[in-house]
């Protein structure tokens, strides 16, 4: 029998996903560890490697396919002593495909629909059944295009009305794609209607972020509470650290994830989860941070980041960081968390507040540190004040738990040497 490569659930919120690339084409050997594919899901654009040894006997979802659901078989692998040629499989109905444009049929009319032969288990062939996508049902309607150029207009935003294919027929290629981000142009409306506008086509990972976001807001009952910190002692022991190490830098964000990570350790009913029908109380502080992607955000995660050096976690976030940004992060890296960090700092942003990542009960919103009049000893001075917001889920944790996360959190940021501990 052969090996059924299934469309891999990738994230925790993941019920389909779009089939971008495949490595290996029909007839490769592959063998457990091979990259088979790249997957665009809810969360970023991950590879997928085989768990098995055999031929690649077929694939039956094609690159460029989006909304492939879960658990869908998109490939057959043909096990030792198998024949390829020989395996027969029923193929269900194709993915919607990214591409507008069915595959050309030689000698057909361009109107034609591609029929698809389906057979059924018991080898008991049926007639053909066309599949035409309901959006280039129409002659008209259809936009010839490569899947690569597909996915690089996505990603630029380009409307594909637009553009004048040069590729066979008048498809349109990735060098059209490149030639008209490069003219920038924008669609402009007559003076008396508006300003100059561009529309971008809304990615999958922003959909998801969009409504994950629009649940959180309407079914999470937040509350706020900020605190202001005095980091100056903090600036100069990392200035201090930062002094005795080569070709390495400790940012002020390492020792926020730190002092979180203790605080939680002092405040479990702070490091909680709500889920619906009781709260998950975590025995770790897996710490999620917010990094700004192409497109979008992910959370890698510090886990049990209250057993780890603040020089630890600096290492460890800026290699999490960096695998976001190329979309190399696995499943286990952005899976989970007990609590997330937003830090906005960095783009001079003072105060802000963030929206609960569920089921998480926590967000601590991060600003900058700024120099700030303060009264101490009857007398004013100028001290580096970094305000902190904490979003609380308020079905999990009460603002008695937040204040007292927080007053935690201010003592271990207050006095770094206590992180060192």
């Amino acid at each position: 029998m052969p090996i059924e490569v299934l469309m891999p659930a990738l994230s925790p919120t993941m019920t389909d996903g779009n089939l971008v690339r495949w490595h290996k084409q029909e007839g490769d050997h592959v063998s457990p560890g091979d990259l088979l594919a790249e997957i665009e899901t809810d969360k970023a654009t991950m590879e997928v490697e085989s768990i098995d040894d055999g031929i690649l006997a077929k694939i039956l979802v094609p690159a460029g396919s989006e909304k492939v659901p879960v658990n869908k078989v998109i490939a057959l692998i043909a096990e030792k002593g198998e024949d390829p040629q020989a395996l027969k499989y029923e193929k269900e109905p194709s993915a919607e495909p990214l591409s507008n444009a069915p595959k050309e049929a030689s000698g057909s009319s361009a109107s034609a629909p591609v029929p698809t032969t389906k057979t059924t288990r018991s080898s008991q062939p049926t007639a053909p059944e066309p599949f035409v996508p309901a959006e280039i049902s129409k002659a008209k309607d259809r936009i010839f295009i490569t899947p690569l150029a597909r996915r690089l207009a996505t990603e630029k935003g380009i409307d594909l009305k637009s553009l004048q294919g040069t590729g066979p027929r008048g498809r349109i290629v990735k060098r059209d794609i490149q030639e008209h981000a490069g003219k920038s142009p924008l669609m402009v409306q007559n003076s008396l209607t508006g300003p100059a506008y561009e529309d971008k086509s809304i990615s999958n990972m922003r959909k998801i972020i969009a409504k994950r976001l629009l649940e959180s807001k309407q079914t999470v009952p937040h509350f706020y509470l900020t605190i202001d910190v005095n980091i100056d002692e903090l600036l100069q022991v990392r200035k201090r650290l930062n002094e005795g190490l080569i070709n390495e830098k400790i940012t002020v964000n390492d020792f926020v994830i730190r002092a979180c990570a203790l605080a939680l350790r002092d405040v479990p009913a702070a490091n909680t989860s709500w889920m619906e029908n009781h709260i998950r109380y975590y025995h770790s502080a897996d710490i999620a941070v917010a990094v700004a992607i192409e497109d979008g955000l992910i959370t890698p995660i510090i886990k049990q980041a209250e057993q780890k050096s603040i020089l630890a976690i600096s290492r460890e976030i800026k290699s999490l960081a960096q695998k976001a940004r190329d979309g190399k992060l696995k499943p286990a890296e952005f899976q989970g968390g007990s609590f997330s960090i937003s830090n906005l700092g960095m783009y001079g942003i003072k105060e802000f507040s963030a929206i609960i990542n569920p089921p998480q009960a926590c967000i601590l919103a991060v600003g900058a540190g700024s120099p700030t009049p303060i009264v101490k000893d009857k007398e004013i001075r100028i001290a580096t004040m970094m305000s902190a917001t904490l979003s609380v889920d308020h079905r999990a944790v009460d603002g008695k738990i937040g204040a007292e996360f927080l007053a935690a959190y201010k003592q271990y940021m207050e006095n770094p040497l206590l992180m060192m501990a």
